[in-house]
């Protein structure tokens, strides 16, 4: 399995499968939701919603509408149950895992996500770093198609606190 970071914007990268910091209704708003929206077209939220609501924790797939390939599909991971917009390191935990499992579903090679829970949602960047690649690292000992996960940050600091994550693990057998 590979691991990387990188700044940038997560539907211009080339991935497979991207995902969306979803609320449990999964409805499109700002952040990386409206960044994928707007991109990738509205079709997106429509195919999302009528999946929902789910669970929150949990994901589902959809197309990737618009977006640019070789995106394929949008992975919505419920990081955030739509009646408060808040989380915490259960829901990002199990969002992250969940997310990595229904790219693996749908045969995604590769996928891109998010700091998932640093924006609306209020989680620190570097609480979300640690909790994110452990379950990344996790996966990748089961993963079937996966075979790349791209941590796609803001800035610089987000970047430096999944890379400083990324190298524990590494560095501790993961």
């Amino acid at each position: 399995m590979q691991f990387k970071v990188v700044v940038g914007d997560i539907t211009k990268l080339p991935l497979e499968a991207i995902v969306n910091a979803a609320n449990n209704e999964l409805w499109m708003g700002g952040g990386v939701a409206g960044a994928i929206k707007a991109a990738g077209g509205p079709d997106i939220e429509r195919e999302a919603m009528a999946q929902g609501p789910i669970e929150p924790g949990s994901a589902v797939a959809t197309s990737a509408g618009r977006l640019p390939a070789p995106i394929r599909w949008v992975i919505h991971a419920a990081t955030m149950p739509a009646s408060t917009l808040m989380t915490d390191e259960v829901l990002i935990r199990s969002a992250t895992r969940n997310a990595l499992k229904k790219a693996d579903q749908v045969g995604a090679k590769s996928v891109g996500l998010p700091a998932l829970g640093t924006g609306v949602g209020g989680f620190s960047i570097e609480h979300a770093a640690r909790v994110m690649v452990e379950e990344a690292i996790a996966f990748g000992r089961t993963a079937r198609s996966v075979g790349r996960v791209v941590f796609v940050v803001r800035n610089e600091e987000a970047r430096r606190a999944f890379e400083e994550y990324l190298t524990a693990g590494s560095q501790a057998g993961g």
